[in-house]
């Protein structure tokens, strides 16, 4: 009895011969896998499995232009553009072109929040603003970001000014819009509780609105994220010296296809590290939440 209890075994055994006889003889020879041994393959196949469906595509672009199912002038082979990309690399003009446009981008984007989310706590907060504001938000919100290009090209010039104010005007609404919803989608209950408790009205935005909102506000920054790159780079493409959309549109004009592939992959690579470091920042600030 005192070894069973030890081993930790006394439960698990079969205490009677008909037990015995039910367990399947298969069953009885295979070996027990540890418990570690099921957590390291599951967190495994966690990092294999995304990069099925990255190595299946990376593998029908090589393999597709080299047997002639499409151009291979017009798509060159993988190989082919990454050799390009380590060269853009080694020469340092893919670093200029990532650096330009990431201080457009991140510039557009830090003064976007920095007064969307302040204002959608307004809205949302206080019904005056509400009213007095959402005639003009409304107009707004619904035109596109591209389709005020020239306008803001004619107005701020085609210099750096015009392309971070069409890179806030694509931020600001996703933002804004998010922040409203959220903080109107707080618990009325925790409201009620901080009230209750003598919170001032600043305190309860501050301590208790704010927090309950971080999800709702970050889905907000992260479509800012995308949005400010994709504007960004179509704004590139019209007028600028350095940048992403100039490396590919350069690359275009002087039919260097592989160029054009690595000015793509480069702001994929940019947009994903963008959404990396917000998702990581959204789970410190949002440590009270229960997984599902």
């Amino acid at each position: 009895m005192s070894s069973a209890l030890a081993t930790g075994t006394l439960d698990s055994a079969p205490r009677t011969e008909s037990e015995r006889a039910e367990i399947p003889p298969e069953a009885a020879t295979r070996p027990r896998v540890p418990r570690w041994g099921r957590r390291t393959v599951a967190s495994a196949w966690r990092v294999v499995k995304p990069s099925v469906a990255i190595l299946t595509f990376l593998a029908v672009w090589e393999i597709a232009p080299r047997t002639g199912l499409v151009d291979k002038v017009f798509l060159p082979p993988f190989t082919e553009v990454g050799r390009a990309f380590f060269e853009l690399i080694a020469n340092g003009q893919l670093w200029e072109h990532i650096s330009t446009s990431l201080t457009r981008a991140l510039t557009g984007f830090v003064i976007a929040v920095a007064f969307a989310v302040p204002l959608g706590v307004a809205i949302a907060w206080y019904r005056p603003v509400a009213d007095f504001l959402n005639p003009v938000l409304e107009l707004f919100r619904n035109t596109a970001a591209l389709a005020l290009l020239p306008v803001f090209v004619l107005v701020l010039g085609i210099g750096e000014t015009s392309k971070v104010a069409l890179v806030i005007y694509a931020c600001a609404f996703p933002v804004l819009l998010n922040t409203i919803s959220g903080v109107r989608t707080v618990e009325s209950l925790l409201v009620k509780s901080a009230r209750s408790l003598g919170f001032s009205q600043f305190a309860i935005v501050y301590k208790v609105v704010l927090p309950a909102a971080v999800p709702t506000i970050f889905t907000g920054l992260r479509m800012a994220a995308a949005s400010s790159i994709l504007v960004l780079i179509a704004a590139e493409m019209v007028g600028a010296k350095a940048g992403l959309g100039y490396l590919i549109t350069a690359a275009q004009l002087n039919f260097q296809i592989p160029d054009v592939c690595d000015g793509v992959i480069a702001i994929a690579l940019v947009g994903l590290v963008f959404n990396a470091v917000l998702v990581v920042t959204e789970r410190r600030l949002s440590r009270w939440r229960v997984a599902l």
